[in-house]
């Protein structure tokens, strides 16, 4: 069993998860009646029903927001939050603890392969936690969720956090991730040229930074795959006004993250910290882009895809309007983010279905 799964759960979340978990399974009908007078957002997208009763229980729990807790006490929440709502899965067939070799130490990866079969391709995976918080223990029902339904493997990454390791850390990790992966993906049986970048929030803005940072290589992704990523750290789009609380990751949040993750607030204008603000998106990998329709980071995800169709890159929107930040964490209680995060999976198939040996270098020549 790798160490990303093997933390127990104590006896209240084993409870909390029990009762998550039969909420669940309570009729579809039964559910809509708890979530009655769900939200509506500025655009007539409703919340889905179960997660806005999840979401009045949560916000009636005191002292739930961990920016106001200790650094060890926050980023224990979010594992304990992650394991209470997680999917379940059987055993993989690999789950193999790995150690990434860079120059600023070992980086601590998990490689997910969900059946003995050939693999399509590799998805390289960046968790979310707004890089100071979250693991490859918080991330795991998602990325097996990945490695299960679009048959690849994973490679999940524990990139250096802040504030002990601020930006350029995560990023630096990042492209160690990326070298290791291409070189080892041979003896894994895998194509280099069918890998994937992708990642959730903090872990979507790491991936969409590295396709950037990879564009023109011998070996590029062949795609980028951004849950509700940050793409914007100079301002603040619209959303942030309309979800500002009361949504799960809060205005509040995010202002913690970015004092934790910027050693200077300048670095917000920087193109690696904020890919929106990149002078160029040309040629860089396809994306798809997946945003929810009740989250602070919505618009500056729009912005993103929209930058992208403009400079040529073939992107896909995937927005799903009645779903919350974070929404590939909850697969297992909520139908509306199974069936989204399974879209992403299908567009990560369909993409390695059709990339040929070399279509990196195909793709970028004829988009220049």
């Amino acid at each position: 069993m790798s160490q990303a799964t093997s933390r127990p759960l104590s006896l209240p979340l084993r409870l909390e998860r029990a009762a998550i978990r039969g909420f669940a399974r309570l009729p579809q009908a039964v559910i809509a009646r708890l979530g009655a007078g769900a939200p509506v957002n500025r655009d007539g997208e409703r919340l889905a029903p179960e997660v806005a009763a999840a979401l009045g229980v949560l916000n009636r729990i005191p002292g739930s927001d961990f920016s106001t807790k200790p650094l060890d006490v926050a980023r224990h929440q979010i594992e304990d939050e992650a394991l209470v709502f997680a999917d379940t899965f059987p055993p993989f067939a690999v789950e193999e603890d790995l150690l990434i070799p860079s120059p600023h130490g070992a980086i601590p990866a998990t490689r997910y392969r969900a059946t003995a079969g050939a693999s399509r391709g590799l998805v390289v995976y960046f968790h979310g936690g707004g890089w100071v918080l979250g693991s490859r223990v918080s991330t795991d029902s998602a990325v097996r969720f990945l490695a299960l339904h679009a048959g690849v493997d994973v490679l999940s990454v524990d990139y250096r956090l802040a504030p002990e390791h601020p930006f350029p850390a995560a990023i630096e990790d990042g492209l160690a991730a990326w070298e290791y992966a291409v070189a080892q993906a041979p003896a894994w049986g895998l194509d280099p040229s069918r890998i994937v970048v992708a990642g959730d929030s903090a872990g979507g803005n790491i991936s969409a930074v590295l396709a950037l940072e990879l564009r023109g290589r011998e070996v590029e992704p062949c795609l980028q795959v951004l849950f509700f990523p940050v793409t914007d750290l100079s301002t603040k789009h619209p959303s942030y006004e309309e979800f500002s609380d009361g949504y799960f990751l809060t205005e509040r949040q995010m202002d913690w993250y970015r004092e934790h993750y910027l050693a200077d607030p300048a670095h917000a204008l920087d193109p690696r910290v904020s890919p929106l603000l990149a002078d160029d998106l040309c040629g860089v990998a396809p994306a798809y882009i997946a945003v929810a329709g009740f989250d602070p980071l919505r618009d500056e995800g729009i912005a993103y895809a929209r930058r992208l169709e403009e400079a040529g890159v073939p992107t896909e929107l995937a927005r799903t309007g009645d779903l919350i930040h974070a929404f590939i964490n909850i697969t297992g209680v909520s139908p509306s983010a199974y069936e989204a995060t399974l879209r992403a999976a299908q567009a990560i198939k369909a993409r390695l279905l059709t990339t040929p040996s070399g279509y990196h270098n195909a793709f970028r020549q004829g988009t220049r």
